[in-house]
């Protein structure tokens, strides 16, 4: 799975998560293993869901939501305040299928 997405992939994507909640809510404490264990089995299970970060600045949050990225093989569909919108197809069985 590419890091990065074409612009018609993430217009799908973000279409699809629009009428979603957000799934995960990073607290105070910040990204943690038992966090990021608990993102790879909502991607898993979910492939696309909006994770809300209370971080206090943006530049804490940019960095708490790289690190989920990263760490989880995610990519960024997009980011409205809080609260970011990631996918990351399932290793098998994908329910989404991207457009080209």
């Amino acid at each position: 799975m590419p890091s990065t997405l074409t612009a018609a992939q993430n217009r799908y994507l973000r279409s699809l998560a629009h009428a979603l909640k957000p799934v995960i809510l990073v607290g105070e404490k910040g990204v943690t293993p038992a966090l990021l264990a608990e993102v790879a089995s909502a991607l898993e299970h979910h492939e696309l869901l909006k994770i809300k970060v209370a971080a206090p600045d943006r530049d804490e949050r940019d960095a708490w939501i790289a690190t989920l990225l990263e760490a989880c093989g995610a990519a960024l569909v997009q980011r409205v305040g809080h609260v970011a919108t990631v996918f990351r197809p399932r290793a098998k069985d994908s329910g989404i299928v991207l457009p080209r």
